[in-house]
């Protein structure tokens, strides 16, 4: 028999990540021709690629011919960047152009995520056309990587994104999940940021949104340029680990709220709220509760059995 093979082809960088792994599965069960690229994690289920060997970046999208390109991969991570700021260059910007570049040879439509850290948090909501100014070096780079892709290629699309969760193979793969431990302790007192705003979004949404946005550019090539999407629950780390503790019947009387601005680390912005009406006056966006999508993120990291049986019978 004839196996019908999907004539949409999307290339996923990234794949191995929180954000490319939901994406590839959001593209692969929506009819989607899926081909996901990683680096350490890569194989065997994914193509084996470093993005900054520019040979192996063309031959792929030649080999391959995706009519859209997600770039999911990036040093993700504020306090690596500052500690690694040639090395996180070298991915979210170089690479990044070069992409853009090789995008365009073959009339691929890319979209590049970014992040809420491009903007310093004085003044939000942001809408897409306000000026960008990061605060640390990580939404510097993402900003660059923005910038190098526009100029490389204008049919590009930004997505500009917040603080991720969603399944995770570790707890220390997202920002939100990593609490879970310090929730989950509840014999010793855990402090807990209570100054930064934060809009905590599930993956799965963010894979939907990029879904929606390359079906609806495949009809109508004006789609590009700047899109904002997150959650719409503002909440604190405190706050969401104290939801976290509910959603799963837990104690949270050990949790310290600490309400001044942290003084370790890359410096963050106070409240980056994203304005996403752009996207919604398209029709597109997905939006899952936080607190359905982190028991389902986080059920399996249980530590005490019996907690599962209160929670899912």
């Amino acid at each position: 028999e004839d196996v019908d093979i999907p004539s949409r082809r999307v290339l996923i960088t990234g794949a191995t990540g929180l954000l490319g792994r939901a994406v590839f599965k959001e593209f692969n069960e929506n009819n989607w021709n899926t081909v996901g690229c990683g680096y350490r994690r890569a194989q065997p289920r994914f193509e084996h690629i470093n993005l900054l060997d520019s040979i192996a970046v063309h031959d792929i999208i030649h080999d391959f011919q995706p009519h859209v390109i997600l770039h999911c991969a990036a040093e993700r991570r504020p306090d690596v960047v500052e500690g690694q700021p040639d090395a996180a260059s070298q991915l979210n910007v170089s690479a990044s152009a070069n992409l853009a570049k090789e995008a365009a040879g073959v009339g691929a439509f890319l979209i590049y995520i970014s992040t809420d850290y491009v903007f310093d948090g004085t003044n939000p909501p942001y809408k897409e056309t306000d000026v960008p100014n990061p605060l640390n070096l990580y939404g510097k780079t993402k900003l660059e990587g923005e910038k190098a892709v526009l100029e490389n290629n204008e049919e590009t699309a930004v997505l500009r994104i917040p603080v991720l969760y969603g399944e995770v193979e570790r707890l220390e793969e997202s920002a939100v999940t990593v609490m879970f431990d310090k929730v989950q302790f509840s014999n010793k007192s855990a402090n807990m940021d209570h100054w930064q705003q934060r809009f905590p979004t599930n993956v799965k949404d963010v894979a939907a949104v990029c879904r929606q946005l390359a079906e609806k550019r495949m009809l109508d090539p004006s789609i590009k340029g700047t899109f904002h999407w997150s959650g719409n629950e503002q909440m604190t780390k405190y706050e969401m680990a104290c939801a976290i503790a509910d959603a799963f019947n837990l104690p949270s009387s050990h949790l310290r709220p600490i309400t001044d601005s942290p003084v370790v680390g890359a410096l963050r912005p106070k409240n980056a709220q994203l304005d996403c009406s752009k996207l919604e006056m398209l029709g597109i966006g997905q939006r899952t509760p936080f607190r359905a999508g982190i028991k389902e993120s986080l059920w399996p990291f249980l530590v005490d059995k019996r907690w599962r049986q209160t929670v899912f019978h």
